[in-house]
């Protein structure tokens, strides 16, 4: 009976709000229909313009039939006279359409046609070759080839074909020699045909001495091997007289390849070596008469692969000895031609270096080298200070002289790079790596220099052969000592060569590539860096280092920004300085908080490498200067906050000092950014009006999300006493919705967020009120901080007064001043506490609280039904602002 009574009073309660709600619907539906009958009439009016004036009913009548006439006598034939014309003609009204007579059929499209399928187009293919063109020469071919076959296949099945092996080889090579001989003849009237008949004559002469050591074993190894040289040193002959590069190139060629198909695997490495000096000998008397590139790099190719590939099968330690002085041997060869190549293209006009051979030859001897040596340190220390002194000699010598000018900067290139080369050689043998990227760093400057693009692409084939060759190396044992090490000094070297290709880019009419070689540079800087921290550094301190490393990057790009105009520069400040930020959060988890142990010198370093930095982009345009200071203003702000929480936990403060002091820095920043934009805005002074707004949205936003985290907060006030509004984390929370309010009308008129500021200040209030409520019954009520308090009788009671309090003084101050927006704000929540009494509160009216939620709702609508009974008929009047009056 007790329910039913309840029941029956929330009915009745009810009834006022529900006829409020359901006339605030009908004016609505009311103002919709208005706007659409409007609507319609608006749309009949413009169709009737559009129609014109309808035709009048006489001239939509069809005439009437004329009465047929009666029969008369025919006329005698008189001359036809022509009849007037009328002044203007009746308007012609079209006639009715014939019921009996049917309109015609339209004409029917015809449907398209699909291709053929694949096996039709495959015979009309084989009917087209068999009726056009010179059908019988087609059909003659196929058939005498099918017969010649068929006779071959015969004659070999009789055993006609049984002449001696040393006949058949005879007659080919006396046929090659017949042609090579023709050749020669022709090599006057026909160049072209000659030296193809020439060259083709020696391959089938070569193929006839493997064939007759390999196949037949008609010729002894070493009479093939010597008939093979003849042939080679006649070709080169041949080529040389007649200029053909060709001839040389299938000479030098065989040449090589010989001793590798003549090989029978227990021939001396020594006369292998000795054979290929007499042919590098050649090539080099080659190159004195013909500036033949393309045999040199073959030569060069060969040489050193061929060389290489035997070290990793066959070398032993005993074998140093005798294969260390063909190393020089073949080093001096091409250290020589390069100079030949400069001199025969000189006197022609054109100034070119070989920058393969120039580059490559030191690469591969040194790479060479220090496998023969096992990787001894101190004896490749000293090769390489013997090869720099070596072409320091060679640029000393020949500066003076114009012709050979090209070469006097790659060598002193080469000169500076192995001489500080011989530094990490003097710690580690890992010298592979370092001389690649040096070497990739000349040939890329060198090839931008001389506008060609085949050094370019070796030298970052290099500096990629750089990356691989550190990697293996980093499996040889770990280094001793901190930044001294070969595996620091490696990896700085590639990282320094990738930006001095990005610089020599940066400086050329090209400067596509500069930017991925300076990503590469500064990924090898950075990543260098970071291995040498994780072996050497505790990881207490790891976090600190890192910040001192990201320091030390922004200041080297701001140094270097000042001399380069680079944006890649601009970006790496930006990173670096925002990285300051996770680092904040690293150093907390390991110390505590930032400023802890090396935390303070990391963060005093990083104060003053800033605001170098930072001074320098006051006169740089673009986006990365924004972010750069974005990036600094959030680093001091997280520091700090981090800081102020640590110290609240060690002081024994609430819970509510913490969020309070750890989010006092952004309230403080955002506060200045919107009224103290100068305090801000050092040191980069004016320039900082060009992203105040995006600085001021984005702190704006942290702030709302600080503040929305908040809210989940109890706001412990310890060791002084929870007051309402009182306490540091409502403070917090009331200043956060004050600068957010500020900030929100500060943004552009036709902002979609200032248009919409009330109604978010206005949600952001209730939840802030309601979260205080529960925070009052948790501090004074004695209610635990969790989600089930939710459930206790208390917070529901509290909850239902608030709520309506806020229901009832929205819905008499918007009726008090004609704000018909706020009073149906109160209106809808008085309808929410009226269903939360329904369906939440009657289930606490067995106990007080439960009553006084249902006699507050009661006596509260009761107020508003004497105060505002109805909502406003008109909405107050707003200023120009876009605020109500």
């Amino acid at each position: 009976m007790e329910g039913l009574l309840v029941l029956l009073g929330l009915a009745v309660l009810s009834v006022p709000v529900l006829l409020i709600v359901a006339l605030v619907m009908i004016g609505g539906l009311r103002s919709r229909v208005s706007a659409l009958e409007g609507e319609l009439a608006r749309l009949r009016a413009s169709a009737g313009a559009e129609a014109g004036p309808e035709p009048s009913s006489a001239a939509v009548r069809p005439p009437p039939a004329a009465p047929a006439p009666a029969p008369t006598p025919t006329p005698a034939p008189v001359e036809a006279r022509p009849r007037p014309q009328p002044a203007a003609a009746p308007p012609v009204v079209a006639a009715a359409p014939d019921p009996v007579r049917s309109p015609p059929p339209l004409p029917r499209t015809p449907p398209a046609r699909s291709g053929p399928d694949p096996v039709t187009r495959a015979a009309r293919v084989i009917k087209r070759w068999f009726t056009e063109g010179n059908v019988p020469v087609k059909v003659g071919m196929l058939v005498l080839f099918a017969g010649v076959a068929a006779l071959l296949k015969y004659a070999s099945d009789q055993g006609w074909v049984a002449v001696p092996v040393e006949f058949r080889y005879a007659g080919v090579a006396a046929a090659a020699l017949a042609g090579l001989v023709f050749g020669w003849r022709q090599r006057e009237r026909r160049r072209v045909f000659a030296l193809s008949l020439q060259g083709g004559a020696i391959g089938v002469l070569l193929l006839v001495a493997f064939a007759a050591f390999k196949v037949h074993p008609l010729l002894p190894a070493g009479a093939a091997f010597a008939l093979s040289v003849v042939l080679v040193a006649g070709a080169g002959v041949l080529a040389v007289m007649q200029r053909a590069i060709a001839l040389a190139v299938l000479g030098i060629l065989a040449g090589f390849l010989a001793p590798i198909w003549l090989s029978t695997g227990t021939g001396s490495h020594v006369a292998l070596f000795a054979y290929y000096a007499v042919l590098n000998a050649a090539i080099l008397a080659i190159a004195w008469w013909r500036p033949w590139r393309v045999l040199n790099l073959m030569g060069f190719v060969f040489t050193f692969g061929i060389g290489t590939l035997w070290g990793v099968l066959q070398y032993r330690p005993d074998h140093f000895q005798t294969t260390e002085p063909f190393l020089l041997l073949f080093f001096a060869f091409y250290l020589a031609i390069p100079i030949l190549y400069a001199r025969r293209r000189a006197a022609g006009g054109q100034r070119i270096v070989d920058a393969c051979l120039v580059f490559g030859t030191p690469l591969v001897a040194f790479s060479l080298q220090a496998a023969l040596l096992e990787g001894a340190r101190m004896p490749l220390a000293f090769c390489a200070l013997a090869l720099a002194l070596v072409y320091l000699v060679l640029a000393w010598m020949l500066r003076m002289r114009e012709r050979y000018q090209p070469l006097v900067a790659p060598y002193a290139v080469l000169a500076v790079g192995f001489a500080t080369l011989a530094v990490p050689l003097a710690l580690s043998a890992q010298a592979t790596a370092s001389v690649f990227a040096l070497e990739g760093a000349a040939a890329v400057w060198l090839g931008l220099r001389q506008q060609r693009r085949l050094p370019q692409i070796a030298g970052l084939l290099l500096q990629l052969a750089a990356a691989g060759s550190f990697l293996i190396g980093l499996e040889a044992g770990s280094p001793a000592q901190a930044l001294a090490n070969p595996r620091f000094t490696g990896g700085l070297l590639i990282a320094i060569a990738g930006f001095a290709s990005a610089w020599s880019y940066r400086r050329s009419a090209k400067s596509g590539p500069a930017a991925p070689y300076y990503l590469w540079g500064l990924v090898w800087w950075i990543g260098t860096a970071l291995a040498e921290i994780d072996r050497f550094a505790p990881p207490a301190t790891d976090a600190d280092l890192i910040l001192v490393l990201a320091t030390l990057t922004a200041l080297l790009a701001g140094v270097a920004r000042r001399w380069i105009d680079a944006a890649a520069l601009d970006v790496t400040v930006a990173a670096a300085l925002a990285a300051a930020v996770p680092l904040a959060f690293a150093q907390a988890d390991a110390h505590a908080q930032p400023f802890a142990g090396l935390g303070l010198l990391a963060w005093v370093l990083y104060a003053g490498c800033g605001i170098y930095t930072l001074s320098g982009l006051r006169r740089v345009d673009g986006r990365a200067r924004g972010f750069a200071h974005a990036g600094w203003v959030a680093a001091w702000t997280v520091a700090l906050g981090l800081g102020l929480l640590e110290l609240a936990k060690r002081l024994g403060l609430g819970d509510g000092w913490w969020v309070a002091l750890a989010a006092a820095p952004l309230l403080a920043v955002a506060a200045a950014t919107l009224w103290r934009p100068g305090w801000i805005g050092w040191p980069l002074a004016t320039a900082f009006q060009a992203w105040r707004p995006a600085l001021r949205n984005g702190l704006l936003l942290v702030l709302a999300l600080a503040f929305v985290n908040a809210l989940t907060w109890s706001g412990d006030a310890a060791p002084l006493p929870w007051i309402a509004l009182l306490n540091p984390l409502d403070l917090f929370q009331a200043g956060a919705l004050l600068v957010l309010a500020n900030g929100l009308r500060s943004m552009p008129q036709r902002s979609r967020l200032r248009a919409q500021h009330p109604m978010l200040l206005a949600v952001a209030g209730f939840a802030l009120i309601s979260v205080i409520t529960l925070r009052a019954t948790h501090h004074w009520g004695g209610v635990d901080w969790r989600p089930s308090m939710l459930q206790t009788s208390l917070v529901q009671t509290a909850l239902t007064v608030v709520w309506s309090m806020l229901g009832v003084v929205g819905w008499v101050v918007g009726s008090r001043r004609g704000r018909r927006t706020l009073w149906l704000a109160g209106a809808v929540l008085m309808a929410v506490v009226l269903a939360k009494l329904v369906l939440v509160d009657r289930q606490h009216l067995g106990n007080l609280l439960g009553i006084a939620s249902f006699i507050a709702y009661g006596l509260l609508c009761t107020a508003v039904g004497y105060f505002a009974p109805a909502p406003p008929k008109t909405s107050a009047p707003r200023d120009s602002s876009g605020e109500t009056a």
